[in-house]
């Protein structure tokens, strides 16, 4: 499935909710957000339904995040659905860890083999910041347990911002030397209500790269590319058990090569992360469309996928995309 900047569109992630047990500073308000109402989020069979058809169009890949996608009622008994689907090749799941490890025996039967953890500070009063009151040491035990259980990879995914979490660099980075966890440094992103000041908390990847650097020389990962990979750059440090990742969407975007695309918790696909634009299918879903016109209405969403956002790393210049990550999915 290509769309009209020949690009392979492969891979689907899938918001089941919009809601989380945690506050992130930069993820939403304080008071949370309006959370969609139960009859406005799309139905378990409604989203199994978009899949099978998005994969006879050619996805092979999806995600399943949130929100918190561990505190949605029936998520377990989803997985498993999604998991029988012919032609899927690849599910995997992405959450902030508290749930784990009560879950992570379930989630491996259920059919989730990859994981990725959202991981912003390890120390416990800054994560109690950070996140609003969530316990670190719930977060540890879930990746415990599924470095026990044999999930692979794991992913520990790190916002990186300047003046909360970049004394931690070196320190996040040392999870690669004996585990083999990808720890993976994200950019922050100007993205939604919460998002913080983007001039004086952005810290480009190149700048973490060079810190991490100057301890620990890291020998980039070749040849193992493939398309269901995803944008990070990935570096080893020499004899380590895990890796390191960068993902640069603002100091080096990736666009030419994004191969995603986001439905949302309330049913609307969304072609790139850094725009409003949605195409709503839930209506038409719950209207009786065939699965004819769903196919239709989901080319024509990757027909006006963009060539690329237009947010900018350039201090002062950074636009913002107004919907809450929460909302999105990441």
């Amino acid at each position: 499935m290509l769309d009209g900047y020949n690009r392979e569109i492969n891979y689907l992630r899938i918001s089941i909710t919009d809601r989380c047990n945690l506050r992130c500073t930069y993820c939403m308000p304080r008071e949370g957000i309006s959370q969609i109402g139960h009859d406005d989020i799309l139905r378990y069979e409604e989203i199994l339904r978009i899949v099978r058809v998005a994969v006879s169009m050619g996805i092979s890949k999806v995600r399943i995040t949130g929100g918190e996608p561990l505190v949605r009622r029936g998520v377990v008994d989803f997985i498993s659905l999604l998991s029988s689907l012919e032609g899927l090749g690849d599910i995997s799941l992405t959450t902030n860890g508290t749930l784990l490890e009560a879950f992570a025996a379930k989630l491996f039967c259920a059919g989730i083999k990859r994981i990725n953890i959202s991981l912003d500070s390890l120390n416990p009063k800054k994560y109690a910041r950070i996140t609003r009151g969530g316990d670190l040491n719930a977060v540890l035990a879930g990746i415990a347990e599924v470095r026990r259980i044999g999930f692979a990879p794991i992913k520990i995914n790190t916002v990186a911002i300047k003046g909360f979490n970049d004394d931690e660099l070196l320190d996040f980075a040392k999870l690669s030397l004996f585990e083999p966890f990808q720890i993976r440094f994200i950019e922050f992103m100007t993205v939604g209500q919460a998002a913080l000041d983007p001039d004086n908390q952005y810290i480009s990847n190149a700048v973490i790269r060079e810190i991490i650097g100057r301890c620990y020389p890291l020998e980039p990962v070749n040849g193992r590319r493939n398309t269901l990979d995803g944008p990070a750059q990935i570096y080893r440090i020499a004899g380590s058990a895990g890796e390191i990742g960068f993902i640069s969407p603002l100091s080096h975007k990736f666009c030419h090569a994004c191969n995603r695309l986001r439905l949302t918790a309330d049913g609307h696909l969304r072609v790139c992360l850094l725009s409003d634009e949605e195409v709503d299918l839930k209506r038409p879903l719950r209207d009786g469309c065939s699965d004819a016109d769903l196919t239709d209405l989901i080319k024509g969403a990757i027909t006006r996928k963009p060539l690329q956002h237009d947010i900018s790393c350039d201090e002062g210049h950074r636009k913002k995309c107004m919907t809450d990550m929460s909302y999105i999915g990441g």
